[in-house]
């Protein structure tokens, strides 16, 4: 086991602390750091694409569980998967196409582990039908503050603490996984474009679920008529009918990076990094808009290249500045538009740059106490950390999500204050009963449990 003191960061590079990182070689010893360790205690930690502080633990113990990554049987006439924590959800992924599955749940990035993916909670593009990733877990071995290794199954109050509890109630070793059956490597794609939210609102529920993965970008910069506006794009996995006759010669897995000099917006060269002002941000954003089709269906795409397009891009966090860049996620119920509509015009009316901003539709909420999604809209947006006065601004955001009975996403957080995460999560006093029970000394600790009091 390799043990080093390091400056740790979120995927979005603000506010780094100091801590001593082991990286285990196998689960005992995992437990023998849990069991050694010091009174700051330990978070587990796997590819560190949390935005926020979520896998830091400033003074304390980080265990890096990316060692962890061996994919056990496979069980291709069941749909099951047997794997460690440190799996990444690409390379599942890339395992498990070419036998006809999927990991249960696919966001946005494979490049997350399933230990994170679990803690994490995460949605993926077909929420409304599939629900969040944990709810596809059969079993998972966590490694509890006693050192010991525990299986905990789902319907138990350990198993709907963890699924969502950020690594705050011990460290996830392994799981099992119940796929999803695919018959093609392609997804049938369809992209369309809205002229404001209202409209862009109207185009995700006409079509129902009929194609159930769906997202949108929203153009943020847009403001007067056009304030909203974005490009829906929806799929579904193709049938073998839909691949055409070439199809067995095309790569399904394009290759990892991009070329040299490609820009993470289509159509505009590379920008010097922390230049993204309110005028480039705009200009991104028009360039994207007319460059999309109006309408455009039947489109056949590798699935990595529909789920997990950004992955193939340069790294954009340069274009951020130095001080990094703030995610900031939330979702508002069904019924609770309105509020939907006063944070895009704030954001809009504050010139606010903007380039990436992710609508999604949720279905009905997950079990576990601490999960994020719940019926209704989820905004996704990145923003420079050092944008003057941006904590004041979402401070006045979380108000606004809060009073409509909505929530903001503790796994992507970085600056949220306590007694609005509490606010939002009505559940949260029964996770803390739960951790005070079952680890007393506090042996799991991050910096965002810190200071939120989790």
């Amino acid at each position: 086991m390799s043990v080093d003191t390091v400056s740790l960061t979120g995927w979005g590079r603000t506010a780094p602390t100091t801590a001593v990182r082991f990286r285990p070689r196998g689960y005992e010893e995992a437990a023998a750091v849990v069991r050694g360790r010091g009174p700051r205690g330990v978070i587990a930690r796997g590819l560190g694409r949390s935005p926020g502080d979520a896998a830091q633990n400033a003074g304390g113990s980080v265990l890096d569980l990316s060692g962890l990554a061996r994919i056990g049987g496979v069980d291709a006439a069941a749909g099951v998967v047997r794997c460690d924590a440190g799996v990444s959800l690409e390379r599942l992924l890339r395992v498990l196409l070419p036998l006809g599955w999927l990991p249960p749940v696919l966001p946005g990035t494979g490049r997350v582990t399933v230990g994170g993916a679990i803690g994490s909670d995460l949605p993926g593009l077909d929420h409304r039908r599939a629900g969040s990733f944990a709810r596809h877990v059969s079993a998972l071995e966590l490694l509890t503050a006693d050192g010991e290794v525990r299986t905990v199954l789902p319907g138990t109050a350990l198993f709907d603490a963890t699924a969502g509890g950020l690594g705050l109630t011990g460290v996830v070793l392994g799981a099992t996984l119940r796929l999803r059956r695919v018959s093609t490597g392609l997804m049938a794609v369809s992209t369309e474009r809205a002229g404001d939210l209202d409209d862009l609102l109207a185009r995700f529920t006409a079509g129902g679920d009929r194609l159930p993965y769906a997202s949108a970008w929203v153009d943020l910069t847009a403001r007067g008529r056009a304030t909203g506006r974005g490009i829906l794009t929806r799929g579904e996995h193709a049938t073998p009918d839909m691949r055409p006759a070439h199809a067995g010669r095309t790569r399904l897995f394009p290759r990892s990076g991009a070329a040299p000099g490609r820009s993470p917006f289509p159509g505009l060269p590379p920008l010097p990094g922390g230049l993204l002002g309110p005028a480039a941000a705009a200009l991104c954003n028009e360039v994207r808009y007319r460059g999309s089709p109006r309408a455009r269906t039947g489109e056949l795409r590798p699935v990595p290249a529909f789920f997990h397009a950004s992955d193939s891009l340069p790294d954009v966090r340069p274009l951020y500045g130095r001080g990094g860049l703030v995610r900031y996620r939330f979702t508002v119920g069904y019924g609770q538009e309105e509020t939907l509509h006063r944070v895009v015009r704030r954001i809009s009316a504050r010139r606010s740059p903007a380039v990436r901003a992710v609508l999604q539709r949720f279905g009905a909420a997950d079990p576990g106490l601490l999960s994020f999604a719940a019926p209704g809209w989820s905004l996704e947006l990145d923003l420079p950390a050092a944008l003057p006065g941006l904590g004041r601004f979402l401070d006045g955001v979380d108000e606004e999500v809060a009073a409509a009975g909505g929530r903001v996403c503790l796994a992507q957080d970085s600056r949220m204050r306590p007694e609005t995460a509490a606010a939002m999560y009505p559940r949260l006093a029964e996770f803390r009963e739960l951790r005070a029970r079952l680890d007393p000394a506090g042996a799991f600790r991050s910096d965002l449990s810190r200071r939120l009091g989790l």
